[in-house]
């Protein structure tokens, strides 16, 4: 008998096939929705653009299919808790920076920056051509996370401080907001480091619970206020590429159909690279805007026994936390090989240009 004659068979075959299409149509059509923590307030321009813009994108190049609902800090008040919410699944992302974890896991530290480190174009193309993005999944792999660029500040300036800095003594028992490796640079040099989410900073500051600061730059110094009570305001050698990031649940992104992981990944790239653009323009504008607004404010240079005093306890600090821990040892040899190639054409091409063309 032919089965294709048999009107009970057709049916049969034509249900399976019905079903089979329902059932690709449907899951072609599934809405993916996410959620997102941020270490930061929900005014803090850049900074909190970014991860906006990003799900922004992802819902428009997505037609829709993956939403992602962004939790400022004030919303879930844990600024320095979100890679355990990210971990644990609370969070399916999160937005932050990654030298916030050195005190759960040390390799995470050199992804954000180093004190005399790379500029952004070099750490940037250390991340993305020099084997930086291998190094980084491998450190957060323990933790079930993947970790992305997720905007740079570009070299941060290097604190504002009550009184001028003149001689190592006077960083000696100094009260100082600061974090990441330099702080632990700081911390050597006998300034008591601590770390102070960003919604905090002007009134710690205000009622001396800090003598000194660093937050970013211009651009989102000065609209913080603190120039009112700390006006020497140093220029940087502790952060000259910081990159923040995207923190990802493994689990969660593996469960995405391929199109919208690649589609998270790429509106993440764009909104970091904008996120780098954006603060560079404020910084510019604010910097032209500082004599005539705030004329209190005295730019500084540390002086150079307190430079170069700085660079001896980096070296020293370098050499102790990498001796037992390969890992750490890795990522920050393949930094300091890509930094040493990359600086080469860093003064050839930039550092030449600027030096004969200052007017």
């Amino acid at each position: 008998m032919n089965i294709l004659k048999c009107k009970s068979t057709k049916l049969a075959i034509a249900s399976v096939l019905l079903a089979g299409l329902t059932a690709t149509s449907f899951a072609a059509e599934r809405v993916y929705t996410w959620k997102l923590a941020t270490t930061w307030g929900p005014t803090l321009s850049p900074f909190i653009d970014a991860p906006h813009q990003m799900a922004k994108l992802v819902e428009e190049m997505s037609d829709g299919r993956l939403i992602i609902r962004i939790d400022a800090s004030n919303k879930h008040k844990a600024a320095f808790g979100v890679f355990d919410m990210v971990k644990g699944g609370q969070y399916d992302m999160a937005h932050s920076a990654s030298y916030y974890w050195k005190g759960k896991d040390i390799n995470t530290l050199p992804f954000t920056t180093m004190p005399f480190g790379m500029t952004t174009p070099e750490q940037y193309a250390w991340f993305y051509e020099g084997g930086g993005m291998e190094l980084m999944q491998k450190a957060y792999a323990p933790h079930n996370i993947l970790s992305f660029p997720g905007g740079n500040t570009g070299n941060q300036m290097g604190g504002w401080f009550r009184k001028e800095i003149k001689t190592l003594d006077d960083l000696d028992g100094l009260k100082m907001r600061i974090p990441g490796f330099a702080g632990e640079v700081m911390a050597k040099l006998g300034v008591a480091v601590t770390n102070i989410p960003s919604g905090e900073l002007y009134t710690s500051l205000e009622r001396g619970v800090l003598d000194a600061l660093e937050w970013v730059g211009p651009g989102m110094d000065v609209n913080m206020g603190f120039h009112k009570i700390a006006p020497f305001y140093y220029t940087g050698w502790h952060e000259p590429a910081t990159e923040l990031q995207y923190l990802v649940n493994e689990k969660k992104f593996d469960r995405l159909p391929k199109d919208l992981q690649v589609i998270l990944k790429t509106a993440m790239k764009l909104s970091a690279y904008d996120m780098y653009i954006k603060n560079y323009a404020m910084s510019a504008e604010a910097l032209s805007e500082m004599d005539t607004k705030y004329p209190n404010i005295k730019v500084m240079t540390f002086p150079k026994p307190v430079m170069d005093a700085m660079k001896k306890a980096n070296s020293e600090l370098i050499a102790e936390i990498t001796k037992d821990n390969p890992l750490l040892k890795e990522v920050i040899d393949s930094q300091l090989a890509f930094q040493k190639k990359a600086r080469a054409w860093t003064i050839m091409s930039d550092y030449n240009y600027l030096k004969d063309n200052l007017e």
